[in-house]
């Protein structure tokens, strides 16, 4: 009754506004976060968390990024299952029909796939470019934890696991292209010097950036979403409140 009361009173459902997405948001496992925790742009490293699950951040300014980390198991031999690591980020659209779009910077995507039965223990690594769209998305108080929760629904309809809300400022990589190619930064000919060395400089700044990224990800403005005044106790009380109020007029009446 407990459960059924607070749900009744409390889930408000949002969409349509971009405000609403800001933040990182991650799956049920609460290990795989958005960020330098995940990826390492410098090396081009993709960090294993201890358990599976998915993060997707949102900017106000129409920025995302996506760390997932997927098992699936091996139906012949269950000592096999295969794993994936991927991250992108890049912009997003939000339509007014409530379609997201997420649009990846293409150099920038990376995949780590493993799959022990058949790859003799050396797993594979390469780029990865997937644009994204999701049908529509729900945002409200998830009415058990008394949180904010973001329910993202798939090309088709299907729904992904819900998220909850980890951080908000978001907590991501920087918002521009973070390995850049000659191609993805200028029209350069094998002539042109100045080019390359324009090229070169966007490299080396852009390394730069990252690299005082991960040195502060300790010191990251990112607020981590633990206790809010939307917590489960306190909607019981409210809910309980409510219930005695409800019991003493119909007593009186």
């Amino acid at each position: 009754m407990r459960r059924s009361l607070v749900y009744s009173l409390l889930v408000a459902v949002v969409a349509g506004d971009a405000s609403e997405l800001v933040g990182t948001w991650s799956s049920k496992s609460n290990q795989v976060f958005t960020g330098p925790g995940f990826y390492d742009p410098i090396d081009e490293l993709l960090i294993e968390p201890a358990l599976p699950g998915i993060s997707y951040s949102f900017t106000e300014d129409g920025w995302f990024e996506e760390a997932t980390y997927q098992v699936s198991g091996n139906p012949r031999d269950p000592t096999c299952p295969k794993a994936s690591l991927i991250f992108q980020h890049g912009t997003y659209e939000l339509l007014d029909n409530g379609t997201l779009i997420l649009n990846p910077i293409e150099v920038d995507g990376r995949q780590l796939f493993s799959d022990p039965c058949s790859d003799n223990g050396i797993s594979t690594y390469t780029r990865y470019n997937q644009t994204e769209t999701f049908k529509s998305w729900e945002m409200g108080v998830d009415p058990y934890h008394g949180i904010y929760r973001l329910q993202l629904y798939q090309f088709d309809g299907s729904p992904l696991p819900p998220l909850y809300l980890a951080y908000k400022p978001p907590m991501m990589l920087p918002t521009e292209t973070l390995n850049p190619t000659d191609s993805s930064n200028a029209k350069a000919t094998a002539s042109s010097d100045d080019t390359s060395k324009n090229v070169n400089l966007k490299k080396r700044s852009v390394r730069e950036h990252v690299r005082r990224s991960l040195e502060n990800r300790y010191k990251t403005n990112a607020v981590k979403q633990t206790n809010s005044v939307l917590n489960s106790n306190f909607f019981w009380y409210v809910s309980a409140a409510l219930v005695g109020t409800g019991s003493i007029i119909f007593l009186t009446t």
